[in-house]
């Protein structure tokens, strides 16, 4: 009877045992899927760079495209030093061989160092490797000049598709585009630039704001745009201060949402 009793016993601690780790898995593989769904660029079959992120801070981002000269860039940095504000930089390779001590200038002034490709191409029309290749290059440069692993990447003329922002976020990166355009690139003069910005529709909080060094009258009215911003109440931050790093999702224009304000 005591050998009966004890089999018992031994069956009913190996249930026991078995329906744990039942349970336990259980919970792992929802814990996992629910890790997997909280990060997503995913919308209705289409992924998304990051055009804006939704916050209840007056906060925006000032970023710009560096693919031309350098005529402008110790000015712009005056005038970002002078006003206190830090913003991010998005180098093409080609630049950044050109310009290094420019490079090193923007990176030991706080700025954030972004990747624009290395030949300035239209991503969609490239084969993942030749992306992963135009990443690749201009990110190893960068790293040689500063020891910076750079994390932002902004695709050439805005031209995506869905493997080129697929292969930027499993290089490490996160794709970024703009909701507002200073058109400063068409050079239609300073006040054009600051219009342009602080009466743009689509100006709110969590906006990245496009500029490019290099234009002819970006330097000229970027103090404009700064104090203008502040007069609205926005505080001016780099993108990698703005960006949620994981637990977010996209909506179809490109807004980035954080899990934990929808909770």
């Amino acid at each position: 009877m005591a050998d009966y009793q004890k089999h018992k016993n031994n069956k009913i601690r190996a249930g026991l045992v078995v329906l744990g780790l039942l349970c336990l898995s259980i919970g792992l593989i929802g814990q996992y899927q629910t890790n997997a769904l909280t990060t997503s660029a995913s919308v209705g079959g289409r992924e998304l760079p990051i055009y804006c992120v939704d916050t209840d801070e007056k906060k925006v981002a000032l970023s710009f495209d560096a693919a031309w000269g350098n005529e402008d860039t110790a000015r712009i940095l005056e005038i970002l030093k002078k006003n206190d504000v830090h913003v991010t930089f998005f180098m093409t390779g080609d630049w950044v061989e050109s310009y290094p001590d420019d490079v090193k200038a923007i990176y030991e002034a706080g700025h954030d160092l972004g990747n624009h490709s290395e030949n300035h191409k239209n991503m969609s029309q490239l084969s993942v490797e030749e992306c992963k290749s135009e990443l690749q290059q201009v990110h190893d440069k960068v790293k040689e000049i500063t020891g910076y692993d750079m994390f932002l990447f902004r695709p050439p003329y805005g031209d995506y598709d869905n493997e080129v922002i697929t292969t930027a976020r499993e290089m490490g990166y996160y794709p970024i585009q703009w909701d507002v355009d200073s058109l400063d690139w068409k050079n239609y003069g300073v006040s054009s630039i600051v219009q342009t910005v602080t009466e743009h529709k689509h100006l709110g909080n969590g906006s990245i704001i496009l500029m490019h060094n290099g234009a002819t009258y970006t330097a000229d009215a970027l103090e404009t745009v700064i104090n203008s911003l502040r007069d609205q109440g926005y505080e001016i931050v780099p993108i990698s201060e703005l960006i949620h790093r994981d637990n977010y999702h996209m909506d179809h224009e490109g807004r980035q949402i954080s899990e934990q304000t929808e909770k």
